[in-house]
């Protein structure tokens, strides 16, 4: 119940009007309850007006007496009209209720997923690259709604409970003795079922973890589906996914022959006990039989309820482990929030220097003792072998990595002065990788910001050199790009990630390899284009090709730990 703890106090005013309205409905059922034993003599005794040779119990006559109090009659028809109203009191306030609950289960997985996304998106580069893609989507779309499940099954328990204990209160009232043995023997039941509980947990924690691997090996998959494909190995894929989904299925059969377990043998048991009672009752110890009938319904519905608490809770336990996985997860993304440096704000009018700058990853130098300038407004390239930096310096530059030792400096401002984030606001980056979204162009280059109009759109494709072909396109920039951008070819994706880059007006164009997968005339267009914005903003590639650094102003050939070589450019 831990899981239902947390999430109460989280949401203590969602919660209070639950167990509010559940507790009023627990009164109004009582009220009906109270009003059946009356009934039920009026109904068996031939004359109603007959005066009855056993006086009243404790219970009737209370309950004659408050109906005297309120001037109601003690007729049938005046108690069948008690009941339906109790009935109806009872229903709208458990449907008050279970709204609440719903509208708070909903609210728990949006939130979580909120938060999971916030914490996430904060967080290191370092942490956030050695997390999983495959992990991360399952947390946002299966973790978080089974943990929404789990406070709902934990609430419809709570529902439960209430019940059972209104029906065993008025049960209580008729015969404390005969209630407390059948309170006895309920206890004894639900703790013979609750290995089947513990057996659903542990199936359910075995499923979170599992559906974790499936997804990132799922993941993985989907995104190397054209290499398998092409060598003739979609077999191996197909081997891996169904050794995860096998052992997936293992782990819900458990579940469900623990859940199958429970609500059959559970239900048998306490037929039993009923049924030995009434015997017992009736024909051992000869009590009225209006009494008997009264604790067999009230005990029999208790009973009932009492097994579906056990049943929620069961469910409960089942998707808890992924509530505890989410908040695992999140706990460590928050722990691994970066920090935004100071408070000043970069002009850019000069340039960017790292000083003796050295880095290592995992343990391995990738950077020792180098030195490099970027000057403003002009175009700087990065060359060299993989392995030498390159792309560790671009990350260093727009501070998603920090060195280990050495400083950089915008216009001579430390970084640890500069507003990381007004910083990254001044940056476009067009990766190696150009994904675009399965979506229009319009909404590729503004990425849905209800700030950006369509006026700028074109004013930035047309600044990245892609507006001849998108205005000649069926539906302009209304055009869908298809899945990653596959109704376009590689030379216009690529503009379109540029003109995406250029929207809000960096000082500072980023391309990581960004020419690399281009054909020689597309590549050439794509150099005539960065050309022209070069004195617009500073520009800073990384490439293999000589064309793009024979364009640019500044050359740094970048050998493995950084050894560098730089050469301006020919005139």
């Amino acid at each position: 119940m831990r899981l239902m703890l947390n999430l109460f106090r989280a949401y203590p005013m969602a919660s209070f009007l639950m167990v509010l309205a559940l507790f009023f409905s627990g009164l109004a059922e009582g009220l009906g309850l109270s009003a059946m034993l009356p009934m039920l003599k009026i109904v068996l005794n031939a004359d109603p007006n007959a005066t009855s040779t056993e006086p009243p119990g404790q219970m009737e006559q209370t309950v004659l007496d408050v109906l005297d109090w309120a001037g109601i009659p003690v007729t049938l028809g005046a108690l069948l009209i008690l009941i339906v109203i109790a009935a109806t009191f009872k229903a709208v306030l458990l449907l008050i209720a279970q709204r609440q609950v719903g509208y708070t289960a909903a609210r728990v997985a949006t939130d979580l997923r909120l938060q999971i996304l916030r914490n996430m998106m904060r967080s290191r580069w370092h942490f956030f690259l050695h997390q999983p893609a495959g992990k991360l989507a399952n947390t946002l779309a299966t973790e978080a709604q089974r943990a929404a499940d789990a406070y709902m099954n934990g609430a419809t328990a709570l529902t439960f409970f209430i019940q059972a204990l209104v029906y065993t209160s008025v049960a209580l009232v008729i015969s404390w003795q005969a209630t407390l043995l059948s309170v006895i023997g309920g206890i004894v039941i639900i703790g013979l079922s609750h290995f089947l509980v513990r057996m659903t947990r542990k199936a359910g924690k075995k499923q979170t973890e599992l559906m974790v691997s499936l997804m990132s090996h799922l993941t993985d998959t989907l995104q190397s589906v054209k290499p398998l494909k092409a060598m003739a190995r979609e077999h191996l894929a197909d081997e891996l996914l169904k050794h995860e989904t096998n052992r997936l299925n293992k782990a819900l059969r458990r579940q469900v022959l623990a859940s199958a377990a429970l609500n059959s043998g559970q239900d048998l048991m306490f037929i039993m006990v009923i049924a030995f009672g009434v015997y017992l009752a009736l024909g051992v110890l000869s009590m009225d039989f209006a009494i008997v009938l009264m604790l067999a319904v009230t005990l029999g519905r208790g009973y009932n309820f009492l097994g579906k608490v056990q049943k929620q809770y069961q469910k409960m336990v089942q998707s808890e482990s992924a509530y505890w996985s989410l908040i695992e997860t999140n706990r460590r993304a928050e722990a691994e929030q970066e920090h935004l440096g100071g408070h000043v704000t970069p002009a850019l009018t000069r340039g960017i220097t790292l000083r003796d700058i050295g880095f290592s990853y995992d343990g391995n130098t990738v950077l020792s003792g180098l030195d490099l300038e970027i000057p403003a407004h002009q175009m700087t390239t990065l060359v060299g072998p993989s392995g030498s930096g390159k792309t560790t310096i671009i990350d260093l530059v727009i501070g998603l990595l920090r060195p280990d030792a050495g400083q950089i400096t915008i216009d001579e401002r430390p970084f640890e002065e500069i507003d990381l984030k007004a910083w990254r606001r001044m940056v476009g980056y067009v990766p190696q990788e150009t994904v675009l979204l399965h979506d229009s162009i319009l909404h590729n280059v503004g990425l849905g910001d209800p700030q950006i109009s369509e006026e700028r759109v074109v004013a930035a494709l047309k600044q990245a050199g892609a507006w001849d072909f998108v205005q000649d396109l069926p539906e302009g920039i209304h055009t869908l790009v298809g899945e990653r951008g596959g109704r376009l070819s590689g030379g216009q994706r690529q503009r379109v990630a540029i003109a995406r880059a250029l929207i809000n007006g960096p000082q500072l164009l980023i391309l990581d390899e960004a020419t690399s997968a281009l054909d020689p005339e597309s590549e050439a267009a794509i150099i005539e284009t960065l050309r022209g914005l070069r004195e617009q903003l500073t520009i800073l590639a990384i490439t293999h090709n000589s064309s793009l650094s024979d364009a640019a102003d500044l050359v740094h050939r970048l050998e493995p730990v950084a050894t560098v070589r730089t050469e301006a450019a020919e005139i």
